[in-house]
């Protein structure tokens, strides 16, 4: 499982590999932000491999510094940033106004959720089989809401249909996460997103086979492959 300093190293180094690939099939400075997304997830998923061997190694400092790493990605950069790479990629006006809009409230959320970061402390623990990241405001109803829709739904106004798939299936895999262990919910839903995090590199590697119509749920590449 992925619940482990080596899974999370091995997922961490995995992500980076895939985003120098996807970095490399990049046709403009349009696609540059959506294809880091694997980098930045990678190096997120080593973060967490690391704080996974301070509570072995009794290293205080260094687990509560990797801790407000992590925060800083899962909590502020992500609601940020996955609709400006999103937009910076659209090219028709009423997708891009719409995705503008998730991502103003990806701003609000992401600085809301900055501030407490800053102002209290962020405290990891291991419960379980996970590691459990000590942050009431993000299990307000609105503030989840407003992450979801920054993180997830942005995606899903996207011309691209793998974009949209990422959209639909890290949704998806946030709903599951919360009804395996609340508790623990983020640690358990970046990683799967940083795992779906793979579709960028196939829109990128597949553009030139028609995949992407705008208006087809899924690329054909995908849809016939049965």
């Amino acid at each position: 499982m992925c619940f482990s300093a080596s899974a999370s190293l091995v997922a961490g180094i995995s992500l980076c590999t895939i985003g120098v690939a996807a970095l490399k099939r990049t046709k403009g400075s349009s696609e540059r932000a959506f294809a880091l997304i694997p980098l930045l997830f990678g190096i997120q998923q080593i973060t967490e491999g690391v704080i996974w061997l301070t509570f072995s190694h009794d290293a205080l400092l260094l687990q509560q510094t990797m801790t407000y790493v992590y925060s800083g990605f899962s909590h502020v950069l992500w609601p940020i940033y996955v609709p400006f790479a999103v937009g910076a990629m659209e090219t028709v006006e009423w997708r891009k106004k719409a995705i503008r809009g998730f991502w103003a409230a990806g701003i609000a959320v992401g600085l809301y959720l900055g501030y407490y970061i800053v102002t209290f402390p962020v405290v990891a623990e291991v419960v379980g089989r996970y590691i459990v990241y000590e942050s009431p405001t993000f299990h307000l109803l609105a503030v989840m809401t407003l992450y979801l829709a920054a993180t997830t739904i942005s995606c899903m106004f996207s011309s691209h249909a793998f974009v949209r798939m990422f959209g639909v299936l890290a949704l998806g895999s946030f709903i599951a996460a919360y009804l395996v262990n609340s508790t623990a919910a983020v640690s358990i839903w970046c990683f799967f997103a940083a795992i779906l995090s793979l579709l960028i590199y196939l829109h990128l590697r597949y553009r030139k086979l028609g995949g992407f119509s705008k208006e087809a749920p899924f690329p054909p590449v995908l849809a016939h492959a049965g």
